[in-house]
């Protein structure tokens, strides 16, 4: 099976949504797909690119056009030519969030990470808004198959953009085999908890903030993440540690070292850093909102993201019970690979292959 991959969100400093293609593309290739990554992309958004492939083993077609992200939209736009033009014959076109490339045929597929573009404009900026809603009515209209980080994705997708059930598939990610227990802790001088967020009103960084204070005296707070949009959270007062956007090298020594994960965020597709805090043996206390649900399992704390008090309790008990939560944890993040993760993409692909030509 051949597998035309768009990779254009790799084009910039990675977050969850390029840790998602990231892991895609490993488990297609690690499941027998052949792959070729393809993304118009600026001269830096290429070098971001060839660093996230590595020697990955996929068949690259990475042009660069001194207007990538414009050159992206007026081919969505303009529905033409076809991606055959560019990328000879695939069976498979699997497009991003940034692009909807159009084709004359095989299976088109797409990622839905998350729909808070439409479930909570409120928490996304305008220009969001309106380059997934032009991705989102395409994909309505086109797509043969969505594949959803999370069942509670694919619900809101059947919800909000009336897609039968049949369409959407469930591919979960796994955490990058980078962050295990094994490798050097961090140490920041005292006891910490580490935070890992976009900083972006969606986050709910403030009620954090407002959580740690009462425990300032005894942990550091250690925030990671690169400003987002929006109110900027205040990361000034005692014991909190502003770290910005950091490489996974030394994200994972942070997740090995804390004292405990805190992942406050009102809303999200699945919450990967759960599983990557998980996966390095730290105990995690994660919003109760049910898009965190399948990433927390039965292994994580769970708290009120509007209640500050609530996050202080059960920081606290997190810490207290170190030992049980991370043991706990470590059998749940092994539970998600790569491998199953690019399964559940070739499966989707052969069966709606299967339907096109029955």
């Amino acid at each position: 099976m051949r597998v035309a991959f768009d990779v254009s969100p790799l084009s910039h400093q990675r977050t969850g949504v390029g840790n998602y293609v990231l892991a895609s593309l490993r488990g297609l290739v690690e499941a027998g797909a052949e792959v070729v990554a393809f993304a118009p992309v600026s001269k830096r958004g290429r070098a971001y690119v060839k660093d996230a492939l590595g020697d990955l083993d996929v068949e690259r077609r990475l042009p660069v056009l001194p207007a990538a992200h414009a050159w992206r939209t007026a081919w969505s736009r303009a529905g033409r030519p076809s991606a055959e033009r560019w990328l000879g014959r695939f069976d498979v076109l699997h497009f991003s969030d940034w692009m909807y490339p159009p084709q004359s045929g095989g299976i088109r597929s797409t990622t839905i990470h998350d729909l808070v573009p439409l479930r909570h404009p409120e928490w996304t900026h305008g220009r969001t808004v309106r380059m997934h809603g032009a991705k989102y009515r395409n994909a309505a209209r086109t797509a043969h198959v969505f594949m959803c980080n999370s069942q509670f994705t694919a619900r809101e997708v059947q919800e909000l953009l009336g897609v039968e059930p049949e369409r959407t598939r469930v591919a979960h990610p796994p955490p990058a085999p980078i962050f295990g227990m094994d490798g050097p802790a961090a140490d920041l001088g005292r006891p910490y908890v580490l935070t890992v967020a976009t900083l972006e009103p969606r986050k709910n960084l403030d009620v954090l903030l407002a959580a740690h204070e009462p425990l300032a005296e005894e942990l550091s707070l250690a925030v990671v993440g690169a400003a987002g949009w929006g109110a900027q959270p205040r990361l000034d007062g005692p014991g909190v540690i502003r770290l910005g956007y950091v490489s996974d090298d030394e994200l994972a020594r942070l997740y090995r070292g804390a004292a405990a994960f805190a992942y406050p965020s009102r809303f999200e597709g699945f919450g990967i850093p759960i599983l990557e805090a998980m996966a390095a043996g730290t105990p995690v206390v994660a919003s109760s909102h049910a898009s965190l649900d399948e990433a927390s399992g039965g292994a994580a704390l769970r708290a009120d993201p509007e209640s500050a008090r609530a996050w202080t309790e059960s920081l606290r008990e997190a810490i207290a019970r170190r030992e049980e939560l991370g043991a706990r944890g470590r059998e749940h993040a092994a539970r998600f690979s790569e491998l199953a993760m690019g399964q559940a993409f070739i499966a989707a692909f052969e069966d709606a292959l299967a339907k096109i030509r029955s």
